[in-house]
């Protein structure tokens, strides 16, 4: 199987928030950016895979500035790391305010993917062809995130084995 570049399938979606988009604070709503942050990944992961995918885990989302009605919002994502049938996006939101120009960094977030065949096994996925200084930071620190999520599953597997073990 043919390797893909990082580029390859990386993808900025644009999205005005609407007053639908609110929360009762007046804010947007963090559910609303949480879907579109799930769907710019799974974008990025199906152009990859070429095939569908299903959203595995969220490793972390952090929201640093909120989000009014009437920004502009941009997901870009690009994949940081690919296994064998896995995929981690690493997906970084910005809003601009559209009337200042002002653009805020406002949340990142890390989310792995799994390739399924038309039968819902998961299934193979092509290599990523690291190339660039900055693709090859997040390829290392995606394999760090994989291994404490590998760690954690095992100890939560440990625990429902021995429920006295763990405390």
């Amino acid at each position: 199987m043919e390797g893909k570049r990082v580029q390859d399938s990386s993808v900025t979606i644009a999205q005005v928030m609407i007053p639908q988009d609110a929360n009762p604070a007046g804010n947007v709503h963090g559910g609303v950016i949480m879907k579109l942050i799930d769907t710019a990944g799974a974008v990025v992961a199906g152009r990859h895979a070429r095939c569908n995918t299903v959203t595995v885990s969220i490793d972390r989302l952090d929201f640093i500035h909120p989000v009014f009605v009437g920004d502009l919002l941009f997901f870009k994502a690009s994949l940081n790391m690919v296994g064998r049938t896995s995929m981690e996006a690493g997906v970084r939101v910005e809003s601009e305010n559209v009337l200042t120009g002002e653009v805020r960094h406002t949340a990142s977030a890390y989310l792995t993917y799994v390739a399924l065949d038309k039968d819902g096994r998961p299934l193979p996925v092509p290599p990523l062809i690291i190339e660039s200084e900055d693709e090859k930071r997040r390829n290392r620190e995606a394999k760090i995130r994989r291994e404490m999520r590998l760690a954690e599953r095992k100890q939560e597997e440990k625990c429902q084995l021995e429920p006295g073990s763990c405390v």
